[in-house]
């Protein structure tokens, strides 16, 4: 697996697009992002349907081909440096056929942030545009607007990348170990409910997977990883970074799957890495090289996240 293209930092006075390729978005929590990041010397404007509701289905944000429009147009604006989330939900897999990928490819890097459902358009990313992306907290999320942990390892990742180069576990090693490779992964309820589609990765090989999820009971924890095992998609993965489990259930259950499931792999697997659905969630970048150390609980980047 190679790395991929890092977009550059954001500089004051940056231009950021905010887009809701999922879920309905809180009015009330998108304004106080908006100052969040106005508080930033960021310049952020709003996709015109990121405060749509679908007529008929209430869990998206407006039809799937206003989403799609809202993305796009914001990733092919050469004015805008970055698109940013503003939530995640479910949504994402139902709009990205829609997207001009040749488009948006030829619209250069830039900087993609977004976690949750958007683990698909992270993929997509990947695999069609190649480049380097941010699995980070929501621009309208309750985690970025009350959370300054979060709100400040995400400014620190864009303004000054090079100050975030090792991310440190809270927790232990499930197995020990230290490997290499590049960074992967997202939710995965979604990893596997994407798999066999034409813009996911073909599998982790070489990689560092970095996974997470929330609300999902030990037992679909255990089925989906095991579709991913049984598929193959786990075939040469070099190591593993569990992030937050969020309404999973005790721990103790849920640690159990993840040892039983992950551990016959026999590569380093660090657990409570502090990404995902948690509070003070880490902004963890997908497609650049990196050491994984299972023993001091520490994933260190080869390069900053971006240039």
């Amino acid at each position: 697996m190679k790395e991929l293209v890092r977009p550059s930092r954001l500089a004051p006075g940056a231009r950021v697009a905010v887009v809701a390729p999922s879920g309905p978005v809180v009015e009330e929590r998108l304004q106080a992002g908006l100052d969040l990041l106005r508080g930033w010397d960021l310049d952020p404007v709003v996709a015109p349907h990121v405060l749509d509701t679908h007529g008929e289905l209430g869990y998206l944000a407006g039809s799937d081909a206003d989403r799609a429009a809202d993305l796009q147009q914001a990733w092919c604006d050469p004015s805008v440096d970055a698109v940013l989330c503003a939530r995640g939900g479910y949504g994402a897999q139902r709009m990205i056929d829609l997207l001009d990928w040749e488009a948006m490819r030829a619209a250069g890097p830039k900087v993609f942030v977004g976690f949750s459902d958007v683990t698909s358009l992270h993929q997509a990313f990947a695999t069609r545009a190649g480049l380097v992306t941010l699995y980070g907290p929501a621009a309208a999320g309750a985690d970025f607007v009350k959370n300054t942990v979060a709100q400040e390892h995400l400014r620190a990742t864009l303004f000054a990348p090079e100050t975030v180069r090792v991310l440190t576990s809270r927790g232990a090693a499930l197995a020990p170990g230290r490997a290499r490779g590049v960074t992967l992964g997202g939710c995965l309820s979604l990893l596997a409910s994407d798999l066999g589609t034409r813009h996911a990765r073909t599998g982790a090989g070489d990689g560092l997977l970095l996974i997470e999820d929330v609300g999902e009971q030990a037992y679909r924890v255990d089925r989906m990883l095991t579709q991913l095992l049984r598929s193959g998609w786990l075939d040469g993965v070099q190591g593993i970074a569990l992030g937050s489990w969020a309404g999973c259930g005790p721990y103790g259950p849920l640690r159990a799957v993840l040892a039983d499931r992950l551990g016959g792999l026999g590569v380093p697997v660090v657990e409570e890495f502090g990404f995902g659905h948690c509070e003070g969630a880490l902004t963890m970048p997908f497609g650049v090289s990196a050491e994984l150390d299972a023993d001091t609980g520490t994933l260190t980047l080869d390069e900053p996240a971006l240039r």
